[in-house]
């Protein structure tokens, strides 16, 4: 029998894969593991989850994403801090380098995969 995965496992995982990949583009400044990650970014994990579990698109994934962060204090900025709370991801979908678009690619397989186990 498949398992059925709960939102926060999906969440978890798919946290892991992003984080890997921010490593292999070399983000200065990549999330910190999952166990570790403050509770607002564990909490935009899992809404994004239910975002593509409800069959968003990679750019309507970006859109959502951008918008939880700029209703949390984000805004854009060259550089990626959490404590000033920039991300330079807070563009529109078209304007993001290739690296960022694999990344909501990945994400939505991880949890379209995950999401129909069961």
């Amino acid at each position: 029998m498949t398992p059925t995965f709960t939102l926060e496992q999906i969440a978890q995982t798919a946290h892991a894969a992003n984080r890997a990949l921010q490593h292999i583009a070399g983000d200065p400044n990549p999330s910190p593991p999952w166990e570790d990650a403050p509770q607002d970014q564990r909490d935009s994990a899992i809404a994004g989850i239910r975002t593509a579990l409800d069959g968003a698109t990679p750019e309507e994934q970006h859109q959502a994403w951008v918008e939880h962060k700029i209703a949390h204090g984000w805004t854009y900025g060259e550089v990626k801090d959490p404590e000033a709370r920039t991300h330079p991801c807070l563009v529109p979908y078209a304007d993001l380098p290739p690296e960022q678009r694999v990344k909501d690619a990945v994400y939505i397989a991880i949890v379209k995969a995950m999401g129909t186990a069961g």
